[in-house]
């Protein structure tokens, strides 16, 4: 992981969204602090798929099932209409 200072990263920005690009995760720092990453989308996209794939085992795990209603109903939790 390689850092860049915030002033470096407003010159070169389409260099380092190359970078990013091509697998590469940036920390971006201010007065030697990090401030932001910037990781590839494809990361990000595993991530999320990791996090739900994990939320669906511990919901498997915590019963005995559910049923066809009880699955019908939670499909919806948490959206807001």
């Amino acid at each position: 992981m390689r850092e860049v200072q915030a002033s470096d990263a407003k010159t070169h920005l389409p260099r380092l969204l190359d970078d990013v690009e091509a697998g590469e995760t940036l920390v971006i720092t201010r007065h030697g602090k990090p401030i932001a990453r910037l990781v590839p989308e494809r990361d990000v996209r595993r991530e999320n798929m990791d996090r739900i794939f994990a939320k669906m085992d511990a919901i498997r795990r915590r019963g005995p099932g559910m049923t066809l209603d009880e699955i019908l109903a939670a499909r919806h939790e948490g959206h807001r209409y």
